[in-house]
């Protein structure tokens, strides 16, 4: 794979509109919509009343930077096989992996931090909320997650060739994780603010 990266340059260029990237698009649109409809329930039943506050686990900000970093690991694997650096390409997914488990491991930490103070998934509204939206966000990583292994596994176990094929699993993937990072970000800006 190293050196091969300058004649790959046609192949990218076919895989930006790539029939199957168009599909993630409309499947991320799709997670969006259902995102802003929790938003939008959480925010009429807030205004309802009997509405419980309680300050969101300090760990959430720990896997905030953590999923942040995941990204930005995800994009120099990207970087790294379009450009032929198979070394830095495999780095970059195990890491962007393992980062994405950790996030997962504070999310799970986090909960149980709310469910030691009493707030449940059953109890006061604001609870339910919570975990109903974090919850989901964790959901859509695992399958990311499973995702990336796929892609993981192929870069560390069978020989990395420069394909358009790949390509297109690459950008599809990052795409679905940079948008769970954004959507992350909104999510836990739109907790903490309207505490």
């Amino acid at each position: 794979m190293v050196g091969q990266g300058l004649k790959y340059r046609d192949d990218y260029r076919n895989a930006t509109f790539h029939p199957q990237v168009f599909l993630m698009w409309l499947g991320l649109v799709s997670i969006a919509m259902l995102f802003a409809g929790l938003i939008s329930a959480y925010i009429v039943r807030q205004s309802a009343g009997n509405w419980l506050e309680f300050p969101l686990p300090h760990i959430f900000i720990i896997s905030t930077l953590t999923i942040v970093m995941s990204s930005a690991t995800l994009a120099w694997a990207y970087r790294s096989y379009l450009r032929g650096w198979q070394r830095s390409y495999r780095q970059g997914l195990l890491l962007t992996f393992f980062l994405g488990v950790a996030f997962l491991v504070m999310q799970y930490y986090g909960w149980s931090e709310l469910y030691s103070k009493g707030i449940g998934i059953s109890g006061n509204p604001a609870g339910s909320f919570l975990y109903v939206l974090t919850g989901l966000h964790a959901l859509h990583l695992i399958g990311g997650l499973f995702a990336l292994a796929v892609i993981v596994y192929q870069a560390w176990w069978r020989h990395v060739q420069m394909s358009q094929q790949q390509v297109i699993r690459l950008k599809i993937i990052s795409y679905y994780w940079h948008f769970l990072m954004i959507l992350w970000i909104v999510l836990y800006g739109f907790l903490y603010f309207t505490r």
